[in-house]
């Protein structure tokens, strides 16, 4: 994937799904003021309205409405993915393509060569997860998210568990060694599916955003201020942050002390991150 493409969705924090036989929320959607919206024609559309919902989205993308969507087509090998393939075909202005369910990276590359759009593989099943480091070369792959819930029906982990976190932690782990070695975005982390716990979900943002991830998909669009409002540093942060870069910018020495803490290189760069 091209650096520019990638450079594109750096700061794209809040990934909102909407399912396409509801159309009429991707306004409601984009005012949330959401990065990115995902019409949904998976998991959220039952098997007899997808032909419809591909028309809905179709209708909207030829709306003066329009704005770039991103669209969550079927799984490869489902009767409905090539039906998908040849609507987005028809739709070179859409953001972007997420493919569920990702196994290898055959599929991965025949939904971008049809397209010509950039891809998010979504990792569901064990084979996905067992197969990332060959998917990582796949051409048009922007990043990786992950389907936890389904993952953990695959590999039988008992959800909200200890043991479910700890799975879940190695997974982030190894979508972050890939991506960071392949040069992908850092991967997208997954749906938090109580969209009434905003203490819990502030406590999920803190958690992938230290890891290094690039943001998280969303169900609900009351989520997006809540990882928008996390995500912000501490005023103390800042003002750590200025501290340190004036005083580097100031004395140009590699190593010194701000309030007590010693301040290298590591420390310098991560403080003109946080303030750019």
């Amino acid at each position: 994937m091209q650096v520019a493409i990638i450079n594109r969705f750096t700061n794209t924090k809040t990934w909102l799904f909407v399912p396409a036989t509801r159309i009429d929320r991707v306004a409601k959607a984009f005012a949330s003021g959401a990065d990115a919206v995902i019409v949904d024609l998976e998991d959220a559309v039952a098997d007899v309205d997808k032909t419809q919902a591909r028309t809905s989205i179709k209708n909207y993308y030829d709306s003066e409405d329009y704005q770039p969507i991103w669209v969550r087509i079927n799984q490869a090998g489902n009767e409905d993915f090539e039906q998908d393939l040849k609507m987005c075909q028809q739709m070179p202005q859409l953001a972007g393509l997420i493919l569920p369910k990702a196994e290898q990276a055959a599929d991965i590359e025949k939904v971008h060569n049809a397209t010509g759009l950039p891809i998010i593989a979504l990792i569901e099943t064990a084979l996905g997860l067992y197969q990332i480091d060959s998917m990582t070369k796949a051409s048009g792959l922007l990043a990786f998210s992950y389907g936890f819930l389904d993952l953990c029906n695959d590999l039988q982990v008992q959800v909200g568990t200890l043991a479910a976190d700890i799975i879940a932690n190695q997974i982030r782990y190894q979508l972050l060694l890939n991506s960071k070695v392949h040069n992908l975005l850092a991967p997208i982390d997954t749906v938090y599916t109580d969209f009434d716990d905003d203490k819990g979900l502030e406590q999920r943002v803190q958690l992938w955003s230290q890891m290094g991830m690039s943001g998280m998909l969303c169900i609900h669009p009351k989520q997006v201020a809540v990882v928008q409002q996390s995500l912000q540093p501490t005023d103390a942060e800042i003002e750590f942050a200025k501290q340190v870069v004036e005083e580097y910018q100031r004395s140009g020495q590699a190593v010194f002390k701000i309030d007590g803490n010693m301040v290298d290189a590591p420390v310098i760069e991560r403080c003109r991150q946080l303030l750019s």
